[in-house]
């Protein structure tokens, strides 16, 4: 039973989202940059240009849509990020003081299921390292359509290996945050040494950079356009799914800048961490795939293929080796943490970090990522757009709440009461941040609605314009609502606030 003046009696408290005391703030520059680096070090990052370049981009126009949509992300990144520096908490906890304590679990749980996504996605990608390292070594054939599996569409190795990957997930999950921290910091140097040689080959093999980035190869890449390529109607939808392709963590950063010794190196290791790593990756996908062009007669965008035409069984070990460390970096980072601490949330008292990251892990496999994988338009117009747009209007609600209402105040212990002042009248429901949520993200259901049938469903044009800028509309809507909601009916914890 919850006492009063003890937070850790309380049914919304465990030793996993409680808050980090400062002697275990232990995480400075370096860290956090590296954690950036092994998430954004993987092979959707690698091909994030192609879908751009396929629709008529210059290779120039889109390694500039990649890396200004980065710098974007990253100045909510920053901001999101200031709660877990200055109290200790992650992210569902602070999202208890927008939403209520109950309330809470509302946003979470939609971070969590498309971080549960986003985690098979890249169990896949990394079980199909796996299974081409060993289609290369042991010299058997690709499945063929014969061989798949009634109903998943894939063969027995296909799934033997995902599994296998899937596995070395679940162990590092079950070795907890401090394990992570170990991982990430091992591996950023490692993972930029292999991008580099990795370019280092590309380049000097296709002829260097005036070949191989000319335009003429890049025209090769791209295909022949029977239409007028018409550069800002292509951009716009490009940088909101940029923007949202880090949506996820720009939401539940406080789960790892918690951990951070002060602001500013949270800050600074976000800013040297984020665009730096995402565009250089980006561009090593570019010009390694235009070297492919000239050294193979075509265009071979994904990694894992390109891996597989090389004849060594060494390099190609050593090499899909690396691909394997790069996914794990980044699904263990990217896609456990948030959802493991958002699953812990709904019940702290029987849900712990590492039960939630089973939790996420077992969702990863149900939704069959295979498919949502296997179509690099769908991916971006529906995948990445479509849930920016859930996303940008949580966002919304949080940096409006912690910055324009409470001014960055909060009261800690309360965030773990369920009889405190973020339980609002009783409730644990804030109507003012949920009703914003929903009004943030319905100016895009049609769009996404369309995109999602593939033009089935009809709507007007300028519905589908709006669903171009679907995480800037979300988020500016669901902050302003929530801001006008809370002056014209304010909560009982603002008529007396939390000193400062």
């Amino acid at each position: 039973m919850e006492q009063p003046g003890d937070i850790t009696s309380s049914s919304l408290y465990n030793k996993d989202i409680a808050p980090v005391p400062m002697e275990e703030r232990t995480w400075g520059v370096w860290t956090i940059a590296a954690l950036w680096v092994g998430m954004s070090v993987c092979i959707t990052t690698y091909t994030l240009a192609a879908g751009m370049i396929s629709q008529g981009m210059s290779w120039r126009q889109a390694l500039f849509t990649i890396a200004l949509g980065n710098v974007i992300v990253v100045i909510p990144m920053v901001l999101n990020a200031h709660a877990g520096t200055k109290y200790g908490i992650p992210f569902p906890v602070l999202i208890r003081s927008s939403f209520g304590t109950l309330g809470a679990n509302v946003a979470a749980i939609m971070r969590a299921l498309v971080a549960c996504g986003w985690f098979g996605i890249q169990t896949w990608i990394g079980g199909s390292a796996i299974y081409t390292l060993h289609r290369i070594i042991f010299k058997f054939d690709a499945a063929g359509p014969q061989d798949m599996i009634p109903v998943l569409g894939i063969s027995p190795g296909q799934f033997a290996c995902f599994m296998l990957f899937w596995a070395a997930n679940v162990a590092i999950i079950c070795f907890g945050i401090k394990s992570i921290k170990w991982l990430e910091d091992w591996a950023a140097p490692f993972l930029i040494a292999v991008g580099l040689l990795l370019l280092w080959w590309g380049v000097s093999k296709g002829g260097g950079f005036a070949k191989v980035l000319s335009e003429e190869t890049v025209a090769r890449v791209r295909g022949e356009r029977a239409t007028e390529f018409n550069f800002w109607r292509a951009f716009w939808p490009n940088l909101t799914a940029m923007v949202g392709y880090w949506a996820t963590l720009s939401l539940n950063i406080p789960d790892f800048s918690r951990y951070a010794r002060t602001q500013r190196q949270q800050i600074i290791g976000q800013f040297l961490g984020l665009p730096t790593s995402m565009t250089l990756y980006s561009f090593i996908g570019i010009a390694v795939t235009c070297a492919t062009v000239v050294i193979f007669g075509e265009a071979v965008w994904d990694p894992v293929e390109l891996l597989g035409r090389f004849g060594n069984p060494l390099f190609v070990g050593f090499a899909l080796f690396a691909l394997t460390v790069a996914t794990l970096t980044t699904n263990i980072a990217a896609n456990v943490v948030s959802p493991a601490n958002d699953f812990a949330n709904l019940c702290p008292r029987r849900i712990s970090f590492k039960m939630g990251g089973v939790i996420t892990a077992i969702v990863g496999v149900l939704i069959l990522p295979w498919r949502l994988y296997s179509d690099l338009s769908q991916y971006i117009f529906t995948w990445l757009i479509g849930y920016s747009a859930l996303l940008g209007s949580i966002a919304g609600v949080m940096l409006a709440d912690y910055y324009l209402i409470r001014r960055t105040r909060l009261d800690v212990d309360d965030l773990y009461r369920t009889k405190g002042r973020y339980a609002f009248g009783g409730s644990g429901f804030n109507w003012r941040a949920l009703t914003a949520m929903v009004i943030g993200i319905l100016p895009n259901v049609p769009g996404f609605l369309a995109q999602a049938t593939n033009g089935k469903i009809v709507v007007g044009e300028f519905w589908q314009m709006l669903y171009t800028y679907a995480w800037f509309v979300s988020l500016l809507i669901a902050g302003g609502v929530h801001v006008i909601l809370t002056k014209l009916s304010p909560p009982r914890d603002l008529r007396h606030p939390q000193p400062a």
